[in-house]
């Protein structure tokens, strides 16, 4: 097997020949990967059920709709998407030249998936990479070794070997690929990682796109439809089983809403699991040992009042839909992003009190506000920051192609989905075709300067026309 400077190599002579730059070669490439995750649906729902004990409903929605919808809007845009751009304000010197934005590939990119989607969050960046004409690294991550060994089996049954290549192993060996210089590094996962791979891009100057995640907040305000609210709430904090970098990581609310919210959302578990969520089929389970070592250790160390759920196993993962209340704000469970299905409420009063709240925290990767007053939600959005934002409702914003989806500040830096994808793994090159024309006007800018030359209107001047 060739080893990874070798693997690299092979990729950036290919990149240097032009092979991934013509239209047709990308959409061609495309359609083989629409191919490889319409043919291949049954294998990789087993996979994602052996490495999460994902439900068949979760895998196909967010692990390969997912990944065929963006799929589908690439295919459709990718011409509109490479022409290039001629809708450019030009100045008196240059409204005889041709000016423009040209698209190009960067290279060869590295795209480091995560563990949590381990399909879509390999796949969703490797389709822009693909429709920017790039050659691509593919890292999956190791924590989900069925899914890694099939995408490493898959993707060169269906791909260019000479374009596009998976690199499996575990921390070492991703030390070892970071070593190697590439023109783009695609990272998911934690901050601390992330330090890391900012760190080994450095020697390179490479540019880096960073999907972290962080402290999602839930602030419930206002007039609300309780049961709707608990309904979406309890969907997006427990689906995946908490491990989403978008789920809402705890609730703010005042103590009446509160109070109305906690038999609503005990009752929307109940209709949504049964009575036992640990022995139905559409609870999933704590990727390892170690994940879920860490959730009990939080959940144990909590000062907060377990007030549903609580229950957990270590033979098999899991750990049932929990909720706190009476979460003091230096608690354990407010320290990092949770990842798991464990839901801690804190208490506010009034709505800024709320905002004052979220704004002393890192700024996250989605903030969601429920409520039926038009004003309190544009409150919120207007007050704040984060990488993405939803009214009434939960991580279905990221579902939408049409939307960037990425972080702000601690949350990280960069985004893709659908167009945001091209233009991430794509350098605007801007491109001017001077006239012969006008030469006369530039005789104002070339040496004997003059006071005269500068009383005239330059050719540079950045006056448009």
């Amino acid at each position: 097997m060739a080893n990874q400077s070798e693997v690299i190599d092979r990729l950036r002579a290919t990149f240097r020949s032009g092979m991934t730059i013509p239209e047709q070669f990308r959409m061609n490439q495309l359609q083989k990967l629409l191919s490889l995750v319409e043919e291949n649906e049954q294998l990789i729902i087993d996979a994602l059920h052996k490495d999460l004990h994902k439900p068949k409903f979760e895998s196909v929605l967010s692990e390969i709709q997912i990944t065929l919808n963006d799929l589908y809007f690439a295919i459709e845009n990718l011409r509109t998407w490479m022409q290039p751009e001629y809708n450019i304000g030009k100045n008196l010197a240059t409204r005889m030249d041709e000016c423009f934005i040209r698209r190009e590939p960067l290279g060869v990119v590295l795209i480091i998936g995560a563990w949590n989607y381990p399909l879509h969050l390999i796949l969703l960046p490797l389709v822009a990479a693909i429709a920017a004409g790039n050659c691509v690294i593919l890292k999956p991550s190791e924590i989900c070794q069925a899914t890694e060994q099939l995408l490493a089996e898959l993707i060169p049954k269906y791909l260019s070997q000479d374009c596009y290549a998976v690199l499996c192993g575990g921390a070492e060996e991703t030390k070892s690929l970071l070593k190697n210089r590439f023109d783009h590094i695609f990272y998911t996962g934690s901050q601390a990682v992330a330090r890391s791979i900012l760190l080994a891009a450095a020697p390179h100057l490479t540019p880096v796109t960073l999907e972290l995640g962080g402290k999602s907040p839930c602030f419930i305000y206002g007039r609300i439809d309780i049961q709707k609210a608990a309904r979406r709430l309890c969907w997006s904090k427990f689906f995946n089983t908490g491990q989403s970098c978008v789920a809402p990581d705890y609730v703010l609310c005042t103590v009446e809403t509160r109070d109305a919210l906690l038999p609503a959302i005990q009752e929307t578990l109940l209709s949504f699991y049964g009575s036992d969520p640990g022995e139905g089929p559409d609870m999933g389970r704590i990727v390892t040992l170690r994940h879920w070592r860490r959730l009990v250790d939080m959940l144990r160390k909590s000062k907060g009042k377990v007030v549903i759920g609580g229950d957990s196993r270590e033979e098999d993962k899991y750990i049932a839909p929990t909720v706190l209340v009476d979460v003091p704000e230096a608690d354990s469970l407010m320290q990092e992003e949770i990842f798991g299905p464990i839901l801690p409420i804190l208490t506010i009063e009034s709505l800024e009190e709320g905002i004052d709240y979220i704004n002393r925290q890192e700024k996250p990767l989605a903030l969601y506000v429920f409520s039926d007053e038009s004003s309190v939600v544009s409150t919120v959005l207007n007050n704040t920051s984060s990488g993405g934002f939803c009214g009434n409702d939960g991580i279905v914003h990221m579902a939408l192609p049409g939307l960037p989806f990425g972080g702000v500040g601690a949350s990280g830096m960069g985004s893709y989905h659908g167009r945001w994808g091209f233009e991430t793994f794509s350098h605007r090159r801007s491109c001017m075709n001077r006239s012969w024309l006008l030469e006369m006007v530039n005789v104002l800018r070339y040496p004997p300067y003059s006071e005269y030359n500068l009383g005239c209107p330059l050719p540079m001047s950045f006056a448009s026309v």
